[in-house]
């Protein structure tokens, strides 16, 4: 199967939403553009660190001189659920988050998990970070979405993810791991339910 990169430039809509009740739920990077629609789906923890990452890099940009909104306005915040027809095109392996200063944008780029990502082991040089570089026209690289966001449209991204990711099951007092409707084993409670 030849390698799918899905392009959106400046897209209608790029968000981060979920699918599930708390506990349960999948996450997802949803961009749309015209007709075009693309899913894809990756963990808590991946929006929640892009949302942060993005966030970071607003705030750089800006100290630079970069004008960045500090507030969204009502109608830059998309509170609207995920776009129908949900269809997960792969799982996000790898993001990357990229300034363009000839334009002003943020580039962010979700790459599809590898199969033998779930198999690596932390052989090797601890040091040595080596990350896989495909060309576009690469026909045996994984799959791709690629989204160019303005620095109003990445402030209400982030915002967005930061708040869909907040919005799960609420963390123990005591240990912070995430409370179940009936409770969990708290281990500050030698445990107990908590």
């Amino acid at each position: 199967m030849s390698r799918r990169i899905y392009d959106f430039g400046l897209p209608d809509r790029f968000v981060a939403g979920t699918v599930g009740p708390p506990g349960s739920r999948t996450f997802f990077l949803q961009a749309k553009r015209g007709g075009s629609l693309v899913s894809v789906a990756l963990e808590k923890v991946q929006v929640q660190v892009l949302a942060e990452r993005m966030t970071l890099l607003l705030a750089e940009v800006a100290r630079r001189g970069v004008r960045v909104p500090e507030a969204l306005t009502p109608g830059d915040d998309d509170t609207a659920p995920l776009d129908e027809p949900l269809v997960e095109a792969f799982r996000v392996g790898t993001m990357t988050l990229a300034w363009n200063g000839d334009s002003d944008e943020i580039i962010v780029e979700a790459r599809q998990r590898a199969e033998d990502d779930e198999d690596e082991s932390d052989e090797g040089d601890p040091d040595e970070d080596e990350e896989l570089e495909f060309a576009d026209d690469d026909p045996d690289g994984p799959d791709l979405v690629r989204v160019r966001l303005t620095p109003a449209r990445a402030r209400a991204f982030a915002e967005r993810a930061l708040r869909t990711v907040a919005a799960g099951r609420p963390p123990c007092p005591l240990c912070g791991q995430p409370l179940d409707p009936s409770g969990h084993l708290c281990p500050r409670r030698n445990g107990y339910v908590h």
